[in-house]
C-alpha cells in the first residue's frame, strides 16, 4: 500500500471501531459507569492495570474491584478504614493479588491527599515529548509510600525498556477527546499528539503486517517506532490509530 492508501485503509477502522458499540466488549466499560471525575480516574486506572490476559476475566474481575469499592471508587479511597481493606483477602487477577490492590489503594490516597491527583502527577512534565519521563516519575510517585517489592511489577518503567502498554491505554482513555463517547478526554494538560499507542501482541503483529513496525520485541523502542510512523498519517491524535490496529488484530484476526 502507498502512504495515502494505508492511511485511507487505517482510518476507515477508526471509524469502524471508535464508537459506542466497542465499549459493550472492551474494559472501557467499566469507567463509563461513572461520572465524577475522580471516579473514572480511578476506575480508569484500576481497571487497566489489570488489562492483560483474556478480556471477559478482565471485565469481570475489575466489576468486583468496583464492588470492593462500593461502586465509588474516589470516596472509598479517600476514607478508607484499614477495615474496609479485610474484603481485599479473596481479590487475585492473575499475578495481582490482594495485596497489590491493598498498595494501590493506599497509593491512590497519598496521590489525591499530596500530589494533587492522578492528572497533576501525569502532567508535570509539559516538555516530555512521548510521556517516557512523565510515567517514570508517575511510577517513583507512586511507590514513595511503604509497599511491597512484588507490587513494583504491576506499574511499568519506560526507563527499563518497558512499552509499557496499560498506562498509555490509561492515559489515551483519560486524554483523547473526539466526541464519539469511547474515550473521556476529561484531561486537557496532556495533548493528544503525545499519545502512545497502547502496544500488545495483537497491536504489534497488525503493524508489523502494514510495515509501521520493523522491530521484533514489544517494547519502548518499537512503540517509538510505531509512534513515529502513526504521527505521519496523523500528527494530531496519532493514538487513535489503537482502535484500527486492535479491531484488526482481535476482531479481524489480520
Amino acid at each position: 500500500m502507498t502512504h495515502k492508501e494505508l492511511k485511507e485503509f487505517l482510518d476507515e477502522k477508526v471509524l469502524e471501531y471508535n464508537q459506542p458499540k466497542f465499549i459493550e466488549s472492551d474494559p472501557i466499560q467499566i469507567p463509563h459507569q461513572f461520572t465524577l471525575k475522580e471516579d473514572i480516574e480511578i476506575s480508569g486506572f484500576l481497571t487497566s492495570t489489570i488489562a492483560w490476559g483474556n478480556r471477559k476475566m478482565i471485565i469481570r474481575n475489575a466489576n468486583r474491584m468496583m464492588e470492593l469499592l462500593g461502586n465509588s471508587p474516589f470516596d472509598f479511597v479517600m476514607h478508607h478504614s484499614e477495615k474496609d481493606l479485610n474484603g481485599f483477602e479473596s481479590f487475585v487477577h492473575r499475578t495481582f493479588n490482594s495485596l497489590d490492590f491493598i498498595h494501590f489503594i493506599k497509593s491512590l490516597r497519598n496521590i489525591y491527599q499530596h500530589h494533587g491527583g492522578l492528572e497533576k502527577v501525569f502532567s508535570k512534565f509539559e516538555n516530555d515529548t512521548d510521556n517516557k519521563q512523565t510515567i517514570h516519575h508517575f511510577k517513583k510517585v507512586f511507590f514513595e509510600i511503604p509497599h511491597q517489592q512484588r507490587t513494583q511489577k504491576h506499574v511499568a518503567d519506560p526507563m527499563k525498556g518497558s512499552a509499557s502498554k496499560r498506562i498509555n491505554m490509561f492515559l489515551r482513555w483519560m486524554v483523547r477527546n473526539d466526541n464519539t463517547g469511547v474515550d473521556f478526554g476529561i484531561w486537557n494538560q496532556i495533548p493528544m499528539s503525545k499519545l502512545s499507542c497502547p502496544l500488545d501482541v495483537h497491536s504489534g503483529n497488525v503493524a508489523r503486517k502494514l510495515g509501521l513496525l520493523n522491530r521484533k520485541q514489544n517494547d519502548w523502542k518499537a512503540l517509538e517506532e510505531l509512534d513515529s510512523n502513526l504521527s505521519k498519517l496523523d500528527a494530531t491524535d496519532p493514538v487513535k490509530y489503537d482502535f484500527a490496529l486492535f479491531g484488526l488484530g482481535v476482531f479481524e484476526k489480520f
